[in-house]
Parts: structure tokens; sequence; C-alpha cells
């Protein structure tokens, strides 16, 4: 899952990129809100964690202007501000969660997966595909014997967003801005590689079916 960070305190910048890299997400950053809207048209992100105290335009401006986009990204709000004006001001102008600094990095990406879960319209924690019980929480997978898998990084990434949007596909490209950050750089054949990997450490448990020049889509096996 890939995050956009819009926070000017480059401390908390790289605390939350780092927290948050730990968990599994690509986290990529820009310190002003101006930077923002730029970077969430050229990639596909699963959510923004914005600061409301940004040089010139602020948190709320950017929540506004893309909500009255027609961009439905969820937006999670970090804020050193408590008052109840601006929570509810910025939950009124489209932002879907609020939290107040200093935070727990655990807190923070639990919001982050409730969020993420939410829009690709998964109702908890643990999902059911096939034979797989996926963990989306502790990020493990289950197979029908009851075994962990053992995943690399980037093959639990692809898993996750496959299932998170389970019956539909998924692009290849957005499959590939799932694993890596903007200065990263993969191969073309990166994802068939990963995928294949998957496929057999899936076994018979669940399938990855390629959708001939559309992407993938996880199914039972």
């Amino acid at each position: 899952m890939r995050i956009l960070l819009v926070e000017d305190d480059s401390l908390v910048s790289d605390a939350i990129t780092r927290g948050l890299s730990v968990e599994g997400y690509v986290v990529d950053a820009v310190a002003t809100a101006e930077a923002a809207p730029a970077r969430l048209a050229a990639a596909h992100y699963d959510l923004s964690i914005v600061d409301l105290g940004l040089p010139g335009m602020d948190g709320f401006d950017l929540v506004r202007r893309l909500r009255s986009e027609g961009n439905s990204l969820p937006l999670l709000i970090v804020t050193a501000r408590d008052g109840l004006d601006d929570r509810v001001s910025a939950l009124d102008l489209g932002a879907d969660d609020y939290l107040t600094k200093p935070f727990a990095l655990p807190e923070l990406a639990a919001r982050c997966r409730a969020l993420i879960r939410r829009a690709g319209v998964a109702g908890s924690n643990e999902l059911n595909v096939g034979a797989l019980r996926i963990d989306l929480a502790g990020k493990r997978v289950l197979g029908a014997d009851g075994k962990t898998l053992d995943l690399t990084r980037r093959e639990w990434s692809i898993l996750e967003c496959l299932s998170l949007h389970s019956g539909r596909v998924v692009s290849k490209d957005r499959l590939m801005q799932a694993i890596v950050g903007w200065e990263e750089e993969i191969s073309g054949n990166a994802i068939e590689v990963h995928v294949s990997r998957l496929r057999s450490k899936l076994g018979a448990d669940a399938t990855v079916r390629s959708i001939r020049g559309l992407g993938y889509r996880l199914e039972d096996a």
C-alpha cells in the first residue's frame, strides 16, 4: 500500500516514514501542500496523511481542494492542533480521520489500516480468499493447513493489494506502485517475477489469475 505524507517538519516526516515503512507501507513525503496534487496525479496512492500547519497552503486548504476536485482518496489529518473547532472543520471539509500529535506509531499504523481497509471495502482485518486467511493487522497469511506462509515484503504487499480488491482486477502498474516509492527503480518484469513466486507459495489455497492486457485478480483456487 502506498501513502503520500504531507508534512513540513523533517524530523516528524522521517519518523513517520520509517515507522510506516517497517509496517510494510511505501511512503512518499512532500513538505508543502502545493506539491501534493502533482504527486497524487502522477501515481496511485491508497491514503494521504496531511499536517494542518503547513507553510503557504495549509492542510485545510489542501483537503478543501482535493474534495472540491472530486478526489475521494482517504485523508488522515495529523496535527498538534487539538481544539474541537479544528477537528470539526477538518472532518466537515472531507478529512476521514484526525490524529493529534504526539501520537504512538502503532496507533497511526492502525488508523492507516482502517482507512485503507474501508476504502477497499474490507469489513475487518481478517480476510478469507479460498483457503487463505489473510491477517491485515498482523501482516501474515495462513494456508489451509493453518501454517503461516513465508512471504517476502514485496510478495506481501502484492497480496495485500489484491486481497483488498478481491474478485476485481488490479493493474500491473498499480501493483508496481504499491511496492516501490518514487525514488526507487524496478524492472519492467519485476511484477511478473513476484507474482510467479507468490503463486507458488499460495499453492492450491488460492490463485492469482492473469487477465490479459488488464492485470491480475485474486481468486479461489
